[in-house]
């Protein structure tokens, strides 16, 4: 084997080194009273020298003959996705000042399931992908369960790993059935050998074995695979863990969990379905249209009736991301250049709700219920200004970002052309209307109901400051400077 070829890993092996550097940051102030804040800005640092380094230098490589394959569209998704971890991390901040001895654990944890998923967006490989997928639902498990001094934390711990394990195994089940089949496990082969399958032919893959001239075992390893996926994106209806798991962890894992964990499993089910299974698009196509149409409505409908606002948020996620799977409806370059916009778009203006959600909680005795909003603009209008441009966007109202995100998914689905296809984007316009119903329920709580104790106003530190004031200027320039997207679909 020739072990030059993990230099062609560029992204994973920066990610080493910066887990590397936490480390010995860590260990070397165990007991400096400066500590958190150096921790904060290495990471911070070193998470913007990646990005730098992947958005202006990374080309597409591959790697031991196959297993790794980083594409122009997944090293523009791992920029994506090391913006937001970065804003994860400035967030994060006046929390981790409660529990600072365990700072550098924090930041390793949140290193290592970034690590995680890189890995399963460039795998090119099942295998591969599985040890991705795990790398990065482990520390995550670990990141829920951080604020161990609450109870909510460690039982939304325990039902996120025992999903989470569920999930591994009907996917591990569902890839015995893709190798029955395909004879490899080679994103390239088994594809190749699908395509014969549905033809009624026999294919010899590049291992040598023979595929079965019957595609029930790879109907039915597509559908295992799709289930498995389907947790980890908190699809209807494998959403149950979702509410309980977002509501114990700590916030700042909350808002990861939802957009940076939720990214990197959508643009990779994306990618496999599109390249793996397009031979079985006859199969998975209506399953998807099923899957997003019960994702939008179902969590819309139970949004409307919670008052916890970190479950408002998990419901509001898991409508998301069935706005986010429309985008594999077309079937096309557009769908994948639409669904990276959208993930890009809806991490600032859900890290921007999340910021603000931490920040109130820490000035406020640990409450997220949404009575705790009643009249927050009279104490604190600018956070609520902000938040209300978030939300906004969230909802897809313009001239915001998120008006844009849902404009391109939404002809990226129409793109396909049949009937089924216009009922589903029929559905979600549908379901727009709704969601931005539930998003003025808060706008409505901060602005019009009256209380005789509203927040006390209070002055943010300087990092929520930052954190808002990168999310709040990605809400709204990212919508109307045309190069963000073009660089998207350029890479698509």
């Amino acid at each position: 084997m020739n072990y030059g070829q993990f230099l062609n890993m560029v992204p994973e092996f920066y990610l080493v080194l910066i887990l590397l550097a936490v480390f010995v940051v860590d260990f070397c102030m165990h007991k400096s009273e400066k500590k958190l804040d150096c921790l904060s800005a290495v990471t911070c640092a070193l998470l913007v020298a990646l990005t730098a380094r992947i958005a202006l230098l990374a080309e597409p490589a591959e790697a031991f003959g196959g297993l790794y394959v980083a594409s122009a569209a997944v090293n523009v998704m791992k920029v994506i996705l090391a913006f937001g971890t970065l804003i994860v991390v400035i967030m994060a901040h006046p929390w981790l000042k409660t529990c600072e001895h365990l700072a550098g654990e924090f930041y390793m944890l949140i290193i290592s399931t970034l690590l995680g998923m890189y890995i399963m967006m460039s795998s090119g490989n099942f295998l591969l992908f599985f040890l991705g997928l795990e790398t990065a639902s482990v520390p995550l498990a670990c990141l829920v369960a951080f604020d161990k001094w609450k109870k909510n934390s460690a039982e939304g711990a325990a039902k996120y790993i025992l999903v989470a394990t569920f999930s591994s195994g009907v996917m591990l089940y569902g890839i015995s059935f893709i190798y029955a089949a395909a004879g490899t496990l080679y994103f390239g082969d088994v594809a190749a050998a699908l395509a014969a399958l549905m033809g009624g032919q026999v294919v010899e893959t590049a291992c040598g074995a023979t595929a079965f001239q019957s595609p029930a075992l790879a109907v039915m390893g597509l559908v295992f695979f799709f289930s498995g996926l389907g947790f980890k994106i908190s699809l209807v209806p494998f959403h149950f863990w979702t509410a309980d798991t977002y509501e114990g962890a700590p916030t700042p894992v909350t808002g990861y969990l939802s957009v940076i964990s939720k990214g990197a499993a959508a643009i990779t089910l994306c990618i496999i379905l599109m390249k793996v299974f397009q031979p079985l698009i006859y199969y998975w196509e209506y399953l998807l249209y099923i899957v997003i149409v019960l994702s939008i409505t179902v969590a819309n409908l139970f949004a409307i009736r919670q008052s916890e606002l970190k479950r408002f948020m998990a419901f509001s996620s898991i409508s998301q991301a069935g706005y986010i799977m429309l985008a594999v409806v077309g079937n096309s370059q557009l769908g994948i250049a639409s669904l990276t916009y959208y993930v890009l778009v809806y991490i600032v203006a859900n890290m921007a709700v999340f910021t603000v959600i931490n920040v109130v909680e820490q000035n406020n005795g640990g409450r997220t219920d949404m009575a705790a909003y009643n009249g927050f603009y009279q104490t604190n209008p600018k956070l609520s200004f902000l938040m209300t441009l978030a939300l906004f966007s969230l909802a897809g109202i313009p001239p915001f970002a998120g008006m844009f995100s849902k404009f391109f998914v939404f002809m990226a689905a129409a793109e396909q052309g049949s009937a089924a296809a216009y009922f589903v984007v029929f559905v979600a316009l549908v379901n727009t209307v709704i969601s931005l119903y539930y998003y003025l329920l808060i706008v409505k709580a901060m602005y019009i109901t009256k209380t005789d104790t509203p927040l006390p106003a209070f002055k943010s530190d300087a990092n929520t400051k930052l954190a808002m004031a990168i999310c709040t200027f990605g809400v709204a320039l990212f919508g109307i400077c045309s190069c963000i997207y073009e660089w998207i679909a350029a890479a698509s």
